[in-house]
């Protein structure tokens, strides 16, 4: 293996990233290589993709990588504070920097709202007080700006369009 694609998402960073690393790298080169490039502040935290704890900066990156890469997410938070607001119901939990919106949405419908697998499709998250429907991929962290933990979602109907119904009279 000569390098490892690495994807990654971090606070500031509104796309996912790429970049190709040696195989005997260290988390702590990747970090600072990821604080350099973009500006983010010393003190970061790498996180791999929907792990609670950050990486260790002694690691190994071929030791977590798969042949389809690594997808990790740099940040100054180590927790995001979600809270999540459905038929007046509001719940919370904390959830790492790294969780995709996708995790955290299958925690509020299914464990905490009690929606089957089929109702929890029917619905997304949309950011509190906009219209913004991230993709599921889409890392929380990468939804703040690291000054403020935290996240405020609704979980609103998915609207789709069936078809018209051409009905004539």
């Amino acid at each position: 293996m000569t390098s490892i694609d690495m994807f990654y998402q971090g606070e500031g960073l509104g796309e996912i990233q790429h970049l190709e690393l040696e195989p005997d790298a260290t988390f702590a080169i990747l970090k600072l290589r990821l604080i350099e490039a973009h500006g983010i502040p010393h003190g970061a935290l790498l996180f791999l993709e929907d792990e609670d704890d950050p990486l260790d900066d002694h690691g190994l990156v071929r030791e977590q990588a798969s042949h389809k890469g690594l997808k990790v997410h740099i940040h100054r938070c180590r927790h995001v504070e979600v809270t999540v607001t459905f038929n007046g119901e509001m719940v919370e939990r904390r959830f790492s920097p790294s969780a995709t919106v996708a995790k955290v949405k299958r925690w509020a419908a299914e464990h905490k709202f009690a929606m089957t697998d089929e109702e929890a499709g029917e619905h997304v998250l949309q950011r509190a007080g906009s219209y913004d429907r991230s993709a599921p991929g889409t890392h929380i962290g990468a939804l703040t700006d690291g000054k403020v933990c935290g996240l405020a979602f609704d979980l609103v109907a998915d609207q789709r369009v069936n078809g018209a119904s051409g009905g004539a009279a």
